[in-house]
């Protein structure tokens, strides 16, 4: 059957990504046919367009995009669980975008990239919430085991997985302090939810750190940036804490402070979803919040599939507060 997809043949800015008629066909063994409703971005796409990503698109005509919301239109040889009709969200990790991205309207996804989407979550919102809020509960609470009263410092705080983080160191009891390149979002910040916003370019991030804690340092501090301000980072952490990395926005190198202890973790979103057990209280812990709504996807802006150029060019000019949407018309 005929489909579109949104390809790009050369690396470069926003204006690279096109849509294009492709034959789609039928779901391979293990696979099923999702027609896409709503597709999630992340910086990820943006760095893998640009050849910024840890693995190189596939040129010409690399597809792209690893999340959406949608229904289920087909079942492949041996899938079991899914049948035709069911809400689901798809979550595309561990694959290359080149060849399974799910920016288009209909795609094939491996079984086992989806999650079950119950019928109070909208589309929208079950494009927004996976790669987000798995991230930050991993880091959060699989990893760290952040508990009630702990300081948490989270950088980037103003992106998809910043917000997670925000909403889910709140549910947890803990004291997130969100930490943004200027004092431009402050309020935004502490109207999400933040006990206090700290600005790179404005503040000691290590005295004020100090200065928040009895200058114990926080006991975790989850950071996306690294860079050369991951040295300020990994010296805000308590002495019985944790630097949790899970990003790269910032490509110079990230040199760490000499004799200092302190405990490391590089996180991948593969920690919790190679991990059926920690899979499973993931979403258990998601969709419990959503149903009570403390957890809750702040969608900064749609745009419509035709315009995704536009809403790559929105994403980078770092204005956002949580995520970007795409919708896709049928």
């Amino acid at each position: 059957m005929d489909a579109t997809a949104v390809l790009f043949d050369e690396l470069g800015g926003p204006e690279v990504l096109r849509l294009e008629h492709v034959r789609l066909d039928e779901p391979g063994e293990g696979e099923v046919r999702v027609r896409v409703d709503a597709i999630g971005l992340n910086r990820a796409e943006a760095l893998f367009r640009s050849g910024g990503y840890y693995y190189q698109p596939a040129l010409p005509a690399s597809r792209i995009g690893t999340e959406a919301a949608g229904v289920v239109e087909a079942v492949g040889l041996g899938v079991e669980g899914f049948a035709v009709g069911d809400a689901v969200s798809v979550l595309a990790t561990g694959i290359h975008m080149s060849t399974h991205g799910v920016y288009g309207d209909r795609v094939n996804v491996a079984a086992r990239s989806l999650l079950r989407r119950p019928d109070s979550v909208d589309t929208v919102t079950g494009a927004a919430v996976w790669l987000s809020y798995l991230t930050a509960y991993g880091a959060l609470a699989e990893v760290g085991r952040t508990n009630p009263g702990d300081e948490v410092v989270i950088t980037a705080a103003s992106s998809s997985v910043g917000m997670a983080a925000i909403q889910i160191a709140n549910h947890i009891g803990a004291v997130p302090i969100a930490v943004t390149r200027t004092a431009a979002k402050t309020d935004r910040l502490m109207r999400a939810g933040a006990a206090h916003v700290l600005a790179m370019d404005e503040d000691d991030l290590v005295e004020r750190v100090a200065g928040l804690t009895s200058n114990r340092g926080a006991r975790l501090v989850f950071d996306s940036v690294g860079g050369p301000g991951l040295a300020d980072l990994a010296r805000a952490v308590a002495r019985d804490g944790m630097l949790i990395v899970y990003g790269w926005l910032d490509p110079r190198p990230a040199p760490l402070p000499m004799n200092w202890p302190l405990n490391i973790f590089g996180f991948a979103l593969n920690v919790v979803t190679d991990d059926p057990a920690a899979l499973r209280r993931g979403e258990a812990f998601i969709n419990a919040g959503l149903r009570s709504g403390v957890l809750a996807p702040v969608i900064d802006a749609t745009f419509a599939l035709a315009d995704i150029a536009d809403a790559h060019r929105h994403m980078e000019a770092n204005g956002q507060l949580g995520k970007i949407v795409v919708t896709v018309p049928h």
